[in-house]
């Protein structure tokens, strides 16, 4: 699992260790020239000879990038050190100049974004975590230069980017972004991710993201972001034993689809099925024929489950189909048990649910939803400020949320935010939320038990489903466009691999 702290608690665990005289600057230092110094030999072959340009503001961060430019000059790199801050750390500046670094103020420099894209390497190391989102001057000037010289350049020919700490200028704490940001390849974290590494919209401009352990005591502080990873999942998966059945494996009850969208139903039944030991289908008849047609396992019928999943296909005009996931919901409801919410099943929810009610909005619906309760936003401020608007649903309903997007939030009352990135941008197609309630709703009914004696055990599951979304699309995908019914297909070998020993 990858967790990320908040910039306080990260100052608050460095401070004893600095106060020690422990060397965390020189250890930062050694991490981005090492980092730096291994992607140009996988591009290059060799360090001596790349010419790096390194970014330095006034504070830490600045300093941690000097260091690692005297390092990368010892290599034999040819290293130029742009000076963008109001000061710059003297003993950093002194080690730099021995080593045959050039410290140039950026306005002494014509022209030099443009020789910056032109190099081998840029380190960013302008601003760290005690910065607020967005640049000042003459930074937000250079770096939106710098972007625009980058986009121009041919892709083989472009730099590599490396980030000291978090890129600069992204909100450290929610991952805003207010101005220009230079996108990293990778990012050399430092103690701890930060969380607007792990949050959209900044998530997407951090690249791989590297955590040096500097030995900071964490144990007592809680993470305000995690990402689940393939062992995490492995560990939380209901998987069967061999006293199990069908109905104790999980029943999953599926209200979705309509006679206008069968297909949302065909996609979030192929989903569930081969994760649950039963799916119940509710719907007219077209949608049903259409589902046995390509799973005859399913049965069509009402009875007994363990979870529920309601509105995936449903319109928000359909008042018949409608009435019937407010009466699924009702029953979940009554009878304690986890409930998918997806779609138009959103537009039937009760003013306050419990942490077992999962709602799969994207970011309009999820503007829809806030607005029903007095909260007036857009779907540009939700996707402005994801994790906010994130926060204020599972407050304002009581639910746990998963706010679909390129990076998946999920969070329920009183869990961390878990931000998953599993995907592939191909995953943008028609149907893929119906496959992703599918996935969600039979991981809950497998592990409805847990849920309903333990409600914070939903957000992480929620999670973990997501991740098996995102991978099953990226087998199915294999650096290719597909269709939603291709990531449903690749469910069952994915959940393998993830449990594989």
């Amino acid at each position: 699992m990858l967790t990320a702290h908040e910039a306080r608690t990260v100052v608050a665990a460095e401070t004893p260790l600095l106060d020690r005289g422990e060397p965390l600057m020189a250890l930062a230092a050694r991490a981005v020239s090492t980092a730096v110094a291994r992607l140009l030999r996988e591009r290059r072959s060799r360090v001596a000879g790349a010419v790096v340009h390194v970014l330095v503001g006034g504070g830490n961060n600045g300093a941690d990038a000097l260091y690692a430019a005297a390092e990368l000059a010892a290599r034999g790199a040819a290293v130029t050190a742009v000076l963008l801050g109001s000061r710059t750390h003297e003993a950093a500046a002194t080690a730099a100049r021995a080593a045959g670094v050039a410290l140039v103020p950026a306005d002494a420099l014509p022209e030099g974004a443009g020789r910056a894209a032109a190099g081998d390497a840029v380190v960013d190391g302008i601003t760290g975590i005690g910065a607020e989102a967005g640049l000042r001057e003459p930074a937000a000037s250079f770096v939106a230069r710098l972007v625009d010289a980058l986009a121009g350049a041919d892709g083989g020919r472009r730099p590599l980017v490396v980030a000291v700490d978090v890129p600069s200028g992204v909100g450290v704490d929610d991952g805003r972004l207010v101005g220009p940001v230079l996108a990293a390849d990778l990012t050399v974290t430092m103690g701890t991710a930060k969380p607007g590494l792990l949050l959209p919209p900044a998530a997407l401009l951090a690249g791989e993201v590297l955590v040096v352990d500097l030995g900071l005591d964490l144990a007592g502080a809680d993470p305000a972001v995690v990402r689940l990873e393939r062992g995490d999942v492995a560990r939380l998966w209901p998987v069967p034993s061999p006293r199990d059945h069908k109905y104790s494996r999980g029943v999953l009850g599926v209200v979705a689809g309509s006679a206008g969208y069968p297909g949302a139903a065909v996609l979030a039944t192929s989903a569930a099925a081969p994760l649950v030991g039963m799916v119940r289908y509710l719907g007219p008849d077209r949608a049903a024929d259409a589902v046995l047609a390509r799973h005859p396992e399913v049965v069509h019928g009402d009875g007994r489950v363990q979870a529920w999943l309601v509105g995936s296909g449903i319109g928000t005009d359909d008042d018949a189909r409608l009435a019937q996931a407010r009466d699924a919901l009702e029953r979940g409801l009554a009878d304690g048990l986890p409930v998918v919410v997806d779609a138009g099943g959103l537009d039937v929810l009760p003013e306050r649910v419990p942490a077992t009610v999962v709602l799969t909005p994207h970011a309009g619906e999820l503007a829809r939803l806030l607005a029903a309760r007095g909260h007036d936003v857009t779907r540009e401020e939700i996707e402005e400020r994801p994790v906010e608007h994130l926060r204020l649903a599972v407050a304002a309903t009581g639910a746990t949320v998963l706010l679909k997007g390129a990076v998946t939030l999920v969070a329920g009352p009183g869990t961390p935010v878990h931000a998953q990135a599993d995907g592939t941008s191909w995953l943008a197609t028609a149907g893929a939320g119906d496959v992703l309630a599918g996935v969600v709703g039979a991981v809950l009914a497998g592990a409805s038990d847990r849920c309903r004696t333990d409600a914070a055990a939903v957000a992480p599951l929620v999670a973990a489903a997501a991740l098996l979304h995102g991978r099953a699309a990226r087998r199915a995908s294999g650096g290719g466009p597909i269709v939603a019914g291709d990531v449903a297909r690749a469910v069952g070998a994915v959940i393998a691999e993830i449990l594989e020993d």
